[in-house]
């Protein structure tokens, strides 16, 4: 990163970083939400769904009493857009530890009419009022260090596939995972890399939404090319993130009948695991 790069990293704080800005939704009435959805976060043509999730949990935070996502599914309906769109909220249940609600984000066709693209379910709560007990036999994926892995500034040229997200994103990814860059994908379905913001921002709940969806498909790994549609996705957010770069790794075990599953962990810099997902996701075979 240029030095001057580096400095302004170094400022960025949540709260007031592009992810912020461009995730911010304007309350026009009770429930009803206002956003001009930005070009920057888009793959190929397609608005990023870890984004787009981001976006709808924001507008949840607001609407619910309790500002921490814990649980939150998405269907993606139809693609997405850069441009204005309206987040209709809905509350389901409030209580003392957890309140539920909806979302659904709507945009206008070509000729005019209203379409639903993504609906949300989600619980959401207080993150620090979660105990400290932890009992698990899940572990850190064994990634290389950091300068040990590639991002896509280390290619010759822009990898197959890159768009304006990348620009965004801190992501170094671990070589064992990068055959598919090479002409050689190994078969095995795995993702893992470092993941950041670009800007220096540290993780909170919110953008673990997008930490989850913003790796390459495991499905290049699989020795499949092109766009990777999510159908539908489920987080897990599981404590507050300490600063410092997170640690994603994204696995895929069965593709069948043109869908796979990803099944995805994001890993602090205190080795806790604050983050799970999974999600169904469409490819192009042959």
């Amino acid at each position: 990163m240029p030095e001057a790069a580096s400095a302004a990293a170094a400022r960025t704080s949540i709260g007031d970083s592009e992810f912020d800005r461009d995730t911010a939704v304007t309350r026009r009435a009770p429930g009803v939400y206002d956003i001009d959805l930005s070009a920057g976060w888009t793959i190929i043509n397609a608005v990023n769904g870890g984004y787009l999730l981001a976006v709808l949990g924001r507008a949840l935070a607001d609407a619910l009493p309790h500002t921490d996502p814990f649980t939150i599914s998405a269907h993606y309906l139809t693609a997405s857009r850069p441009g204005p769109a309206v987040v209709r909220t809905e509350t389901v249940r409030t209580g003392r530890t957890l309140s539920t609600g909806q979302a659904s984000l709507f945009q206008y066709d070509d000729e005019g009419n209203e379409v639903e693209r993504i609906r949300v379910l989600a619980s959401y709560g207080d993150l620090d009022a979660l105990p400290d007990d932890v009992r698990t036999s899940a572990k850190p994926p064994a990634i290389p260090p950091m300068d040990q892995c590639l991002g896509a500034e280390d290619g010759p040229t822009p990898v197959d596939g890159s768009s304006a997200i990348a620009d965004r994103l801190m992501l170094k990814l671990d070589p064992a995972t990068l055959g598919w860059a090479l002409g050689q994908p190994s078969g095995r379905g795995e993702m893992r890399a470092w993941f950041g913001l670009a800007d220096g921002r540290d993780a909170d709940p919110l953008s673990l939404l997008l930490a989850v969806d913003a790796l390459p498909p495991t499905a290049f790994e699989l020795g499949l090319k092109g766009w990777v549609p999510t159908v539908e996705l489920t987080v897990h957010v599981r404590c507050r993130p300490a600063p410092g770069p997170l640690r994603v790794s994204i696995t895929t075990r069965n593709l069948a009948g043109g869908f796979l599953e990803e099944d995805a962990e994001v890993w602090d810099s205190a080795d806790r695991l604050v983050a799970q997902s999974r999600q169904l996701a469409r490819v192009r075979l042959g």
